[in-house]
C-alpha cells in the first residue's frame, strides 16, 4: 500500500514537471517553417488583415505557391506581378508596409471598394506601371511617393476625398498616358503638364483655381476635363482671367483701389488729387458715345450672321441627297494592296458637317465603365482609319484620333446582327462595359443610331494569337514552345473564368483572331459577349465553325459557359500543334496526344508537360457539355501544371 501511494505521488510530480517545462517557455518553430510563407504571401496577408474587415477574401496558404492562386493575384516565376481586387467589397484601410513590399508588382487595382484613410508610401514599387485606387474613400493629400514611380503609365485616384495641391513635380512622370484625378478636393493651381504620351486626363470636380497653363498637352483636351472647378480660367476653357472692375467709381471700389495702391507703393499711402465735376461730365459723355457705337456695330454683325446662316442652310439642303452619312466607315481601295479607310473627312467636305450633326441628334458616343469622355463623335468621324479585317460580327478598323489616340473601332454589320431594341442594346453594352480584367481588351465606348452600331476598344499593338501561331502565309507555321502555350492558355482561361463568374454573360466567339497581345505580350480577349447580338442563320463563318461546340453547331442552341470551354479546348490544341482548327482530325481522346506529338519537335523530357496540357485540351473539347469542366476548374488545372513546371 505505501508503494502504491509513493508511485502515485511520483507520477503526479513527473506530470507537473513536464507541464511546467513545456509551457513556461515560448514555443519556437524550426527555421525551415518560414519557407512556407514567402515574402509576397506575407505582404498580401498583411494587407488583408487591415483592408478586409468583412473577410471577403478567403485566402489559405497550405503549400508554398498557393498564394499565386489567390483571388486577384497573378504571378510570374513565383513573384506577384498583378494584384487586382476591383469591386471586391473591401472595407478598412490600406496599411503601410504591406503591398509596398511587392517589388515586382506591375499592376495594382483596388477600384471601387470602401477603403479609407491615407494612401501609404508606395515608392518601393519601382516596377509599377498601372495604379487604380479610384472610387474609394481615401483621404489626405496627394501621395508624394507616387512621384518616384517613374515607370508608371496609368494613374487613377479619382472619386476619393484627397485634398491639398496637385504637386508640380507630377510633370516628372514622363510615361503617364492616363491621369485621372477628378472628383476629389484638390485645390491650388494646375501644374503645367506636358507629357507627350498623355492621352486621357481629367481633373473635373475639384477646387482648383487660377489660369490653366497653355501647354501642347493640356490644350488638346476639351473643357469637360477641367469642368466643375469654378476658380479655373484661361484660354483652354474659354474663360477670361481678368479681374472685374466697375465702370463707375464707388466708395468700395475706391477703397479697394486705395489699398492696392498702398500695397504697390511699399506701405506709403498715395493720395489721388480730386477730379473736377467738368472732367466727370466729359468722361461720361465719351463713355456713353462709345457704348452706343458698339451696340450699333453688334446689331449689324448679328444681322449679317443670321443672313449667312440661312443661305448656307439652303445650299446644304439642296445637296443633302448627294451626301453620305459621316458615321459610316468607307473603305477606298484605290490601291488594292493597301486598303485605306476614311471616316468621311469633314474638314475637307463642308457637306458632311450637317450629317454629323444629324447623327449626333439621333445617337451619340456612350462611354462605359466610368470612362471619361476623351474624344467626341465628331473627332472619331474625322479620324484616319485603316481596315484591320472582317469577321463574324462585322468590320474592324484601326482609328487614329487627332494623330495621337489609337483606338479599335468595330462596326457591327446590320445584316449579321439581330434586330434588338435600342434600350436592350444599351443595357447589354453597359453590362459588357462593366467587365474589367487585365485579360480583357477594355471596352471604352459604343455608339448606335439608325442602322449603325459601333463598338470602341483600346488598340492592342502586338497583333493576335492567330498571327503569332500561324505567321505569314509564305512561311510554314511552327508550333509555339510549350511554355508560351502555357502562358497564353493561362491568360485566356483567366479572362473567360472572370466573364463567367462576374456576370451571366459568355464570350461566345472565342478563336485565335479574337485573342490579342497587349503591351506586355499578355493575351487579352476581344469581341467578348457580342455573339448574343448575332443573327445565327446569317453569321455562319467557316473559320469559326470549328470552334463551335457540337450542341450549338447542330441545333443552334443558346451559347453557354460550357460552349466557351469547348472553344478553349480547340484553341489550346491550335496553340500546341500550330494547326488551324479546320485541319484538326476527329480523334478519340487517347489518340489526341499522339497526334499532338507528331506535329511538334519537343525534347523527350518535355513529354510529361505536353501530355498534361493535351489532357486539359481533350477534357475541354468533349462532345457532351455535362462532361466538360467549368472554366474555373480549367484555370486550376493550368495553374497546377505551371506549379509543377516551376518546381
Amino acid at each position: 500500500m505505501p508503494n502504491t501511494k509513493f508511485k502515485s505521488l511520483l507520477h503526479l510530480f513527473i506530470f507537473f514537471w513536464v507541464f511546467s517545462t513545456c509551457f513556461s517557455r515560448p514555443i519556437t518553430y524550426p527555421p525551415q517553417t518560414n519557407l512556407l510563407f514567402p515574402s509576397d504571401a506575407v505582404s498580401i496577408l498583411s494587407f488583408k488583415s487591415k483592408a478586409d474587415l468583412d473577410n471577403k477574401l478567403l485566402y489559405a496558404l497550405n503549400e508554398r505557391f498557393d498564394y499565386c492562386q489567390w483571388r486577384g493575384v497573378k504571378c510570374s516565376q513565383g513573384r506577384v506581378v498583378r494584384y487586382t481586387l476591383q469591386n471586391s467589397g473591401l472595407r478598412g484601410v490600406f496599411p503601410a508596409n504591406s503591398l509596398s513590399r511587392l517589388d515586382q508588382l506591375r499592376v495594382l487595382s483596388l477600384h471601387n471598394n470602401s477603403l479609407s484613410g491615407p494612401i501609404p508610401d508606395l515608392s518601393s514599387l519601382y516596377n509599377l506601371k498601372s495604379l487604380f485606387l479610384d472610387r474609394n474613400n481615401f483621404s489626405g493629400t496627394f501621395p508624394p511617393s507616387i512621384l518616384f514611380l517613374h515607370r508608371i503609365t496609368t494613374l487613377d485616384l479619382s472619386h476619393n476625398g484627397l485634398t491639398g495641391p496637385i504637386p508640380a513635380n507630377l510633370t516628372a512622370l514622363e510615361r503617364v498616358n492616363i491621369l485621372r484625378l477628378e472628383w476629389n478636393q484638390f485645390n491650388g493651381s494646375l501644374p503645367p503638364l506636358n507629357q507627350s504620351f498623355l492621352l486621357i486626363f481629367n481633373v473635373s470636380g475639384n477646387n482648383l483655381t487660377g489660369k490653366i497653363p497653355v501647354t501642347p498637352t493640356l490644350s488638346k483636351f476639351n473643357t469637360t476635363a477641367f469642368s466643375l472647378n469654378p476658380g479655373l480660367c484661361g484660354e483652354i476653357i474659354h474663360k477670361a482671367c481678368t479681374s472685374r472692375a466697375p465702370f463707375f467709381g464707388s466708395p468700395s471700389a475706391s477703397g479697394t483701389l486705395g489699398q492696392s495702391t498702398e500695397a504697390q507703393s511699399g506701405g506709403a499711402v498715395v493720395l489721388q488729387p480730386p477730379s473736377s465735376p467738368k472732367k466727370h461730365r466729359r468722361t461720361g459723355m465719351l463713355l456713353g458715345f462709345t457704348i452706343g457705337i458698339a451696340l450699333i456695330l453688334f446689331s449689324a454683325l448679328l444681322a449679317l450672321a443670321v443672313v449667312r446662316k440661312q443661305s448656307g442652310k439652303q445650299r446644304v439642303d439642296s445637296q443633302k441627297t448627294k451626301a453620305t452619312t459621316a458615321a459610316s466607315l468607307e473603305v477606298t481601295n484605290s490601291n488594292p494592296g493597301n486598303p485605306r479607310t476614311r471616316l468621311q473627312e469633314a474638314s475637307e467636305r463642308k457637306i458632311v458637317i450637317p450629317e454629323i450633326q444629324k447623327l449626333k441628334r439621333s445617337g451619340n458616343l456612350v462611354f462605359v465603365g466610368g470612362e471619361v469622355e476623351g474624344y467626341s463623335l465628331e473627332q472619331l468621324m474625322r479620324a484616319s482609319a485603316e481596315l484591320l479585317g472582317r469577321g463574324t460580327m462585322g468590320t474592324t478598323y484601326k482609328a487614329v484620333v487627332d494623330r495621337q489616340l489609337i483606338l479599335t473601332v468595330k462596326r457591327l454589320d446590320a445584316g449579321k446582327t439581330a434586330v434588338t431594341a435600342g434600350e436592350d442594346f444599351e443595357q447589354h453594352m453597359d453590362a459588357v462595359g462593366g467587365l474589367i480584367h487585365p485579360n480583357l481588351v477594355p471596352l471604352r465606348a459604343y455608339f448606335q443610331a439608325k442602322g449603325e452600331r459601333l463598338v470602341i476598344y483600346d488598340f492592342q499593338p502586338n497583333g493576335s494569337v492567330f498571327n503569332l501561331v500561324h505567321g505569314s502565309r509564305s512561311t510554314r507555321a511552327k508550333p509555339l514552345h510549350w511554355t508560351s502555350c502555357l502562358k497564353i492558355a493561362e491568360d485566356v482561361a483567366q479572362g473567360l473564368a472572370y466573364i463567367h463568374q462576374a456576370s451571366r454573360l459568355v464570350h461566345g466567339n472565342l478563336k485565335s483572331t479574337n485573342v490579342l497581345l497587349g503591351t506586355d505580350f499578355e493575351a487579352c480577349l476581344t469581341d467578348y459577349c457580342l455573339a448574343v447580338l448575332a443573327d445565327s442563320p446569317s453569321t455562319e463563318d467557316p473559320d469559326y465553325a470549328a470552334y463551335k461546340a457540337p450542341e450549338v453547331r447542330k441545333s443552334n442552341r443558346r451559347l453557354t459557359p460550357k460552349s466557351d470551354v469547348y472553344a478553349f479546348g480547340v484553341l489550346l490544341l491550335e496553340l500546341l500543334t500550330g494547326k488551324h482548327p479546320s485541319q484538326h482530325p476527329v480523334l478519340v481522346p487517347h489518340d489526341i496526344l499522339e497526334w499532338v506529338r507528331t506535329t511538334r519537335e519537343d525534347d523527350v523530357r518535355e513529354n510529361q508537360r505536353l501530355g498534361m496540357l493535351t489532357e486539359v485540351a481533350s477534357v475541354c473539347s468533349l462532345t457532351s457539355p455535362e462532361q466538360r469542366p467549368a472554366m474555373w476548374q480549367v484555370l486550376k488545372m493550368i495553374r497546377e501544371i505551371k506549379e509543377r513546371a516551376m518546381m
